[in-house]
């Protein structure tokens, strides 16, 4: 950041900016905390020195801040994966169902930017699609900010609700599949390599709500990668140059997902062993009739206020997941 050229990249500049404020917070927590144990053992040589048993009771309060503290932290160690700290792409797909499953994706979308919105992550909508009575058939963002891709890597997959229709007369209990896509953003990175040449990039005019010149020229991007047959498009930027440049981010990060599904899937053939997911394979069921609750079914964790849930409060689930991807590695 000190050096005289830093600058002349304005979006660079930022990006750099932001992940070194986010650097310095979290090593002001790690200071704080060592702070506090040095606190805690000065209070607990006092109170064993001068056999003083009026300070117990505060040394139980420290001793309970300590721990609070400990637990925060504790989270953080848990992102350890190679893209943990990076920003995410994040797709919400509705399932087969209609206006209900297109209901549960919008209802979805709402889970993910309430999680952000409590974790300091900035949400950016690049592209979406309407659904035509209520809700949206998909949705494509950004999610940017320190760890938001260890953040949000526990909600990719299928997610099931079950409740009583609000779209249905009769008031009959419906199941509703919608799928949920994180991928790490990767940038620039090396191993995704994309040639001119390979892409073929159209324009079209903007749909949605509009705004300056967003729905008078022919602004949006859809830009398909021809080896790979991959389609990604952006329409929420103002200028056509901003939205390729966010496409190009997005076909980045499909790439580098898809080239580590190919990875994978050669080494499953030559273990002999390979079975692909199905659309059917909920990783997390929602089920707000006849009872209420929430299981996610990969580390079985529960909570019981659905409410909640879908409100944004995931960390639970996060925590779990993460904690069990460690103990798979072990």
């Amino acid at each position: 950041m000190n050096t005289p050229a830093f600058w002349n990249d304005q979006n660079k500049a930022k990006e750099v900016s932001r992940n070194a404020e986010r650097l310095r917070e979290e090593l002001e927590l790690w200071e704080n905390f060592s702070v506090k144990v040095d606190d805690l053992l000065e209070v607990a040589n006092i109170s064993q020195m001068e056999n003083d048993e009026s300070l117990h009771d505060e040394i139980a309060r420290k001793l309970a801040a300590f721990r609070r503290e400990f637990e925060k932290l504790e989270f953080f160690v848990l992102f350890s994966g190679k893209y943990d700290a990076n920003d995410a792409v994040v797709t919400i797909h509705a399932g087969t169902g209609g206006t209900e499953a297109q209901d549960w994706a919008e209802m979805l979308f709402r889970m993910i930017s309430r999680y952000c919105e409590k974790n300091s992550l900035e949400v950016q909508i690049i592209d979406h699609s309407r659904g035509s009575e209520a809700g949206i058939k998909s949705i494509v963002m950004i999610v940017k900010g320190r760890y938001s891709y260890g953040y949000l890597k526990s909600e990719s997959g299928v997610h099931r609700l079950v409740r009583i229709s609000p779209f249905d007369a009769e008031k009959m209990r419906h199941t509703s599949f919608a799928l949920i896509e994180v991928l790490p953003e990767t940038g620039d990175v090396l191993d995704v390599k994309i040639r001119d040449e390979d892409l073929k990039i159209d324009t079209f005019r903007a749909g949605g709500h509009g705004g300056q010149s967003v729905n008078t020229t022919d602004s949006a991007v859809r830009i398909t990668h021809i080896p790979t047959v991959i389609i990604v498009k952006c329409q929420n930027e103002r200028s056509q140059h901003q939205n390729k440049e966010t496409a190009l981010k997005y076909l980045r990060a499909k790439l580098a997902a898809h080239n580590r599904e190919e990875h994978e899937k050669e080494k499953n053939k030559l273990r002999g062993e390979y079975s692909s997911a199905e659309w059917g394979n909920q990783i997390r069921s929602y089920v707000l009739q006849p009872y209420k609750m929430v299981k996610d079914h990969r580390t079985d964790y529960q909570e019981h206020d659905p409410d909640a849930v879908l409100d944004g409060k995931l960390e639970g689930f996060t925590e779990s997941y993460l904690r069990h991807i460690q103990k798979n590695k072990r």
